[in-house]
């Protein structure tokens, strides 16, 4: 349903540069990658060799009962509601927690199976309980006393961003006035194996948009999003970060891999977000993309702002933030919604980290090697395409533009 942006009060934010929203900017910005070498399991088997790894250090947690992915989202929403200035419990809100999800548990899950086939100890069980998608968002929820809608929507690369839809369709009915918005997911074997069967995976740090790309780099942690209706954060007194104008979706409904190369279904996304914000396409003044780094989604993205923006497409800058700390599957559309509330914020648009120049071929303004000034910012768009031909979008907007 069309109607009045959701404003976002407080973010949080895990990543391959470390714990806290500000060490994941102060990563972005700089140009650096934290895609490199890492030990989540044993790799030594496989094509390639790196991931975003997040590092091991104090998370506020100390569980090691509860699988990473969760313990990344239960660091994530505790940054968020103490930024926004919320209890720990929203026991006495009506909150509800809109979660994107895709690997869930299955890291622990798998090595619960390899200890018990190799019967070398005993596997503790308990870390099944946590092996589904929805396994982060309903401990997150657990703990913070979300006593409204619970959903995890698990639909691969574009879920995160579906959730902020449907996070924005709860608060403007009314039927909540807080929402706890993002998604987790940690590195495993069945993700590292799979991209690595179908070569989609490149064995140097992915680079988006360059013409040297050979493939996506995977990544894992969280991001959380406090969002509340106008009324709800002005009657409490909240900070206001930004908000969440509009969001779209749409299915190519071409191919189980592959993005339509046209680029039509995520135009037909971008296009409906729009219109759930009451923009045209103008209105924009930067974009970042998906941008995998594989050839297939970087070039339907690149003709998606040809035929949305027309000539002025090759002006519009853009960047991803994937070539910084990886792919996080149905999380990413949570953790690139957060990093463009950023540069609304700094008034700056991050690099794309990785070497070379954009690929002449693609006609895309790719921002590289430094951060690009734009201050007078004030609307950004955020595109995820996922396995499955689903596609999502979202408008962002600077505060000043509430």
């Amino acid at each position: 349903m069309s109607g009045e942006p959701a404003v976002v009060t407080g973010l949080g934010a895990v990543s391959g540069f470390g714990w806290g929203v500000g060490e994941l900017w102060r990563g972005v910005a700089s140009g650096r990658t934290a895609i490199r070498d890492f030990r989540r399991f044993d790799h030594s088997g496989y094509r390639t060799h790196l991931a975003a790894e997040v590092p091991e250090a104090a998370n506020g947690d100390g569980s090691r009962r509860r699988t990473w992915a969760d313990r990344f989202a239960l660091a994530a929403a505790s940054e968020a509601l103490a930024a926004a200035g919320l209890p720990a419990r929203l026991d006495g809100f009506a909150a509800g927690l809109f979660f994107g999800g895709s690997t869930g548990g299955m890291l622990e899950s798998e090595e619960y199976f390899r200890v018990q086939g190799e019967g070398g100890g005993c596997a503790q069980i308990a870390v099944l309980a946590s092996q589904q998608p929805s396994g982060p968002g309903d401990a997150v929820a657990r703990r913070h006393g979300v006593g409204g809608p619970v959903e995890t929507i698990a639909s691969a690369c574009a879920s995160a961003t579906l959730a902020l839809g449907s996070a924005l369709d709860a608060l403007r009915s009314g039927e909540i006035d807080v929402a706890l918005v993002g998604g987790s997911d940690a590195l495993c074997r069945l993700t590292f194996s799979g991209f690595n069967a179908l070569r989609a995976v490149d064995d140097r740090p992915c680079r988006p948009f360059r013409a040297s790309r050979l493939g996506m780099s995977l990544g894992e942690g969280a991001a959380v999003l406090v969002l509340e209706s106008r009324a709800h954060a002005a009657r409490r007194g909240a900070p206001v970060r930004g908000g969440i104008a509009g969001v779209g979706g749409s299915c190519d409904a071409f191919h189980m891999t592959s993005p339509d190369p046209a680029g039509d279904g995520i135009a037909r996304a971008v296009a409906a977000a729009l219109a759930d914000a009451g923009l045209d396409a103008g209105a924009i003044d930067f974009v970042n993309l998906h941008g995998t780094g594989t050839l297939a989604n970087d070039a339907a993205e690149a003709r998606m702002l040809a035929r949305l923006f027309g000539e002025r497409a090759a002006r519009l800058p853009a960047t991803s933030t994937k070539a910084a700390i990886g792919h996080y599957l149905g999380a990413a559309g949570a953790v690139e919604a957060l990093v463009t509330l950023l540069c609304l914020e700094h008034g700056e648009l991050h690099p794309t980290a990785g070497g070379g120049a954009a690929d002449p071929a693609l006609g895309v303004d790719l921002v590289v090697e430094r951060p690009r000034p734009l201050p007078a910012a004030r609307r950004a768009l955020s595109t995820n395409l996922a396995f499955g031909g689903a596609n999502g979008a979202c408008v962002l907007l600077h505060p000043e533009a509430l």
